[in-house]
C-alpha cells in the first residue's frame, strides 16, 4: 500500500486549503532502536526479568524544521523488528502533508493495518501493529507541534465528527457506528466547561515504581513510605512469585504500611493459570486488592469472565497485552474487564487509544490506561477522555524510570501529573532527532 503523496501535479485540487494545510509536509521517516538498561530490580515482574526498556521510535521530519516522535515500548532485542517493520509500512507518509493526513487519519490507518502483504504478520497484532503505533503517534506530534498546542488542546480542539475522523471503527459496528461515536462527543459538549477544571488541579497518579517483583521486602517498605510522602494515595505491587506465600505476605505487608484507606492494585503479569487465579485471588481478599491486573492468558476472554464471577466483588484490570479494540470489545462484550487499561503504545497509536476509550464509555467502563510511553502521551489522553468524553478522572499509572531521557518529561507533584504546556505530544526524546 502506497499513499498518493501531495506534490506539485496534486495542489491545484487543493487551492482551497488554509495556509497551515498546505505546510509541514513529512520530507522524511527514520527509525531510531532506543534502549534503556534497567538495574537492581527495577521493572521486573512475574515473566520479565533484566528487563531492558527500549522504545522503537519513529521520526517524521517535515520541510518546515519540525519533527514528530512516535514511540511505542517494548523490551530489548525485539526491538530492532518493530523499527525494521516501520521502514516498511510507513514509507508511504513521505510526501504528505500532515494537515491533509490527519482530515481523515482513520482512512489512512485502516489503509496501514490491511497492507496486503504486511497484515499476514498480524493482523492488527504483534510487531506489524506495534509499528503502526509508532507512526501514529508520531503524526499525532507533528500534527501538535504544527499546531503550536499541547496534544490534549490539539485534541480539545476538534470538532465530533473530525475526532471520529481519526479513527478507524471498522469491525465496531454492531456496538459503535460512526454516529454513535460522534453523538459520545456532543452529548458531553455541555459539561466541558466543569470538567476543564482539572487542567488547573492535575490528573491523580499513583506509584507503580515501589513494588517490582524483585525488590526486597525492605525495599517496598522504604519506597512506599516515600511514594506517600510524596503524595500518592494509590501504589502497585507485582505479584506472581514461584512461592505463593511471599505474594501473600508482601500483599498483607503492604496494606499494613499505608493503611486501610490507601488504594492498592495487584499486578500478576499473566503468571496465573486460571484455577491458580482463582485461589491466589480468594486467599488475597483480606487485603482489599483495588483490581488484580492482568491475571491470567491475556487472550483467554472466557477464563476472565469466569474469574471475574468467582472473585467478585474484586475487579479485574487488562490492556497491557491486549492488541486491538475488536479484542478490547470481546473483554467488555463479556463481561471480563473492569478497568480499561488501554495503551497507545500496544494498540495501533493514539488513534485507536480513542477508539478503546469510546468502547469503555459505551459499555459504562473506567480507563486507567498501562503507560508503556511512561505517562508522557497518556498525561494528555487521560485529559481528553475526561473533558471530551465524560470518563472519570481517576489515576494514571506512573513510572519514573525514563524521565530523564525526554525533552519534556511528565512533571508529577503531590502525586499529581501537571497539565503539560509543550507542543506536541510529550514523547521527544533527548539526543534522538532525525539526521
Amino acid at each position: 500500500m502506497m499513499l498518493t503523496p501531495v506534490g506539485p501535479e496534486n495542489r491545484d485540487a487543493n487551492h482551497l486549503l488554509s495556509p497551515i494545510m498546505k505546510e509541514h509536509q513529512i520530507i522524511s521517516l527514520e527509525t531510531r532502536d532506543v534502549r534503556f538498561p534497567l538495574h537492581d530490580g527495577a521493572g521486573s515482574d512475574a515473566v520479565h526479568s533484566g528487563s531492558e526498556y527500549a522504545f522503537a521510535a519513529t521520526l517524521l521530519a517535515s520541510d518546515s524544521n519540525l519533527y514528530g516522535t512516535g514511540i511505542v515500548l517494548t523490551l530489548g532485542p525485539g526491538n530492532q523488528l518493530v523499527c525494521e517493520a516501520i521502514e516498511l509500512l510507513g514509507q508511504g507518509l513521505v510526501g504528505q502533508g500532515i494537515e491533509e493526513l490527519m482530515a481523515d487519519f482513520g482512512a489512512v490507518t485502516q489503509r496501514l493495518a490491511q497492507h496486503p502483504q504486511l497484515r499476514w504478520l498480524g493482523p492488527q497484532k504483534g510487531v506489524i501493529h506495534l509499528a503502526l503505533a509508532s507512526l501514529t503517534n508520531a503524526c499525532f506530534d507533528l500534527w501538535a507541534k504544527a499546531r503550536g498546542v499541547p496534544l490534549w488542546r490539539l485534541l480539545l480542539d476538534l470538532s465530533p465528527r473530525e475526532l471520529v475522523n481519526l479513527l478507524d471503527l471498522s469491525y465496531l459496528e454492531d456496538v459503535l457506528t460512526r454516529d454513535e461515536a460522534a453523538a459520545i462527543f456532543d452529548n458531553h459538549l455541555s459539561g466541558r466547561c466543569e470538567r476543564e477544571q482539572i487542567l488547573q488541579r492535575g490528573y491523580p497518579g499513583y506509584d507503580t515504581s515501589v513494588g517490582w517483583l524483585q525488590y526486597e521486602d525492605s525495599q517496598i517498605k522504604t519506597l512506599a513510605r516515600e511514594a506517600m510522602g510524596r503524595g500518592f494515595r494509590a501504589l502497585k505491587l507485582k505479584v506472581g512469585s514461584h512461592d505463593e506465600q511471599r505474594d501473600l505476605r508482601r500483599a498483607s505487608m503492604l496494606r499494613e504500611l499505608v493503611g486501610p484507606d490507601a488504594l492498592i492494585m495487584l499486578d500478576a503479569n499473566q503468571r496465573w493459570t486460571l484455577p491458580v487465579a482463582i485461589r491466589m485471588c480468594q486467599a488475597l481478599r483480606t487485603m482489599s486488592p483495588h483490581f488484580i491486573e492482568e491475571p491470567t492468558h491475556p487472550d483467554d476472554i472466557h477464563g476472565h469472565r469466569k474469574l471475574a464471577e468467582a472473585i467478585a466483588p474484586i475487579r479485574i484490570a487488562l490492556g497491557e497485552h491486549v492488541p486491538n479494540r475488536i479484542v478490547f470489545k470481546n473483554f467488555m462484550q463479556a463481561d471480563a474487564v473492569h478497568f480499561v487499561q488501554a495503551d497507545c503504545t500496544r494498540l495501533a497509536g493514539i488513534s485507536e487509544f480513542l477508539t478503546v476509550s469510546l468502547l469503555a464509555r459505551k459499555f459504562g467502563l473506567p480507563v486507567v490506561p498501562h503507560v508503556g510511553d511512561m505517562g508522557q502521551i497518556h498525561q494528555h489522553l487521560v485529559l481528553f477522555n475526561h473533558i471530551a468524553m465524560g470518563h472519570e478522572a481517576l489515576f494514571l499509572e506512573c513510572i519514573p524510570h525514563l524521565q530523564q531521557y525526554f525533552v519534556a518529561p511528565a512533571r508529577i507533584e503531590n502525586g499529581v501529573y501537571l497539565t503539560p504546556q509543550t507542543p506536541g505530544s510529550s514523547s521527544e526524546l533527548k539526543g534522538v532527532a532525525p539526521k
